[in-house]
């Protein structure tokens, strides 16, 4: 049997760096068996963790970058382990001694360059925007309207940007948007363990927040609303569109009126599921519209599958059958659903890379935001 020589400053860094929980494991292997990498190939974060706390080689493989932060082992981990702490503390350890991996190199470039992961020009944050009626923000403003960068940047996520700030304006929402000095929330370099980057990140946003006098968010996607309620310092309060349009249909003030004669299944993203608890207001929004037939998906709410793209996940080169996306589009499919319907940038992105990676036609089955689907209605 080799013998081998355990780096015990590797575990000590993982700890100082974020990974506190590291030594809570028990090796009980819950986190293997309900990661959904495992559907389609062999990863064992079990033996990630092992590995870190003792110290050993093979932490630093290719593995420990498959993580895209579903949370599904964090909501079920006996021991009550934040392990998406424990593989971002990791990575970062592993990016602090130069190693990097490829694909991650020109988003985080752009983050600090350009303040969005998009290698776009932060002078054409808000372009978005334009024909539309939405101030700048000021302290007369009830909410600050945040667009995440993958909505502001990215074409088909812009067309849903338009229409959810163009509903939300036109309801009598009091919402301004900042602009150009607006960074990205940092989401993807914080959970890919690149910490000099989200912090630079954060702390641009919360002085600019104060600055402004910022007491409330209305968050575009998921993953900014995690961050600015679980990472951020600063008072004030966040809620996610679909929040909103719940509150507004209840109140009367936006009201559903033409059908959408669709079958209709909903995919939860895990960041405003699991990681937030928020299932019932984007079902609610759904089953709201006329015409429409709700169809629940057997994996669903807590047991959701992923996407794919969170933790970095959105940047990464996975063959076709191990993409959970295909797995999602296929489940639909064989539940009936005309659409799958979402409430997340990165969910929309790899849903609808998913639909042609599986070679399913548009004419079969629509990836749609939520937004779209109550614009349609609206409308």
């Amino acid at each position: 049997m080799a013998s081998v020589t355990p780096m015990l400053e590797i575990t000590d860094a993982v700890m100082e760096v974020g990974g506190k929980t590291l030594k809570t494991c028990m090796q009980c292997g819950t986190c293997t068996g309900v990661c959904p990498w495992n559907l389609v190939k062999e990863f064992s974060p079990r033996l990630l963790i092992r590995l870190v706390s003792l110290g050993i080689e093979g932490y630093e493989e290719d593995s420990l970058w498959n993580c895209v932060t579903c949370a599904t082992c964090v909501s079920r981990c006996p021991r009550q382990i934040d392990i998406i702490d424990v593989i971002r503390a990791t990575r970062s350890v592993m990016l602090e001694s130069g190693i990097v991996p490829p694909l991650y190199r020109v988003p985080l470039s752009s983050l600090r360059n350009e303040g969005n992961p998009w290698s776009s020009p932060r002078s054409e944050r808000t372009d978005w925007s334009k024909n539309l009626e939405i101030p700048e923000f000021s302290e007369a403003t009830e909410y600050l309207f945040f667009a995440c960068c993958t909505h502001a940047y990215d074409a088909r996520n812009k067309k849903v940007l338009k229409e959810v700030a163009g509903m939300l304006a036109k309801s009598g929402v009091s919402m301004g948007i900042i602009g150009t000095e607006e960074s990205c929330c940092g989401d993807q370099a914080h959970k890919c363990g690149a910490f000099e980057t989200y912090t630079g990140l954060q702390e641009s946003n919360t002085e600019l927040f104060a600055a402004r006098g910022v007491k409330k968010i209305i968050t575009t996607s998921p993953h900014c609303l995690n961050l600015f309620i679980k990472q951020y310092e600063g008072d004030f309060e966040v809620t996610h569109y679909t929040q909103q349009f719940a509150r507004l249909i209840k109140e009367g003030k936006l009201t559903p009126s033409k059908p959408v004669p669709l079958k209709v299944a909903y995919h939860d993203p895990c960041y405003l599921g699991r990681h937030n608890n928020i299932y019932d207001e984007p079902r609610d929004v759904l089953r709201s519209i006329p015409g429409l037939e709700y169809i629940e998906l057997p994996r669903s709410r807590d047991t959701s599958l992923c996407c794919g793209g969170g933790g970095g996940g959105i940047w990464s080169e996975v063959e076709v059958e191990k993409r959970f996306s295909v797995l999602r589009i296929r489940e639909a499919k064989e539940a009936g659903a005309q659409v799958i319907a979402t409430a997340c940038p990165f969910c929309m992105i790899m849903l609808e890379d998913g639909l042609k990676a599986a070679g399913i036609d548009e004419n079969e089955m629509r990836i749609l935001d939520v937004g779209e689907l109550l614009h349609e209605s609206v409308e």
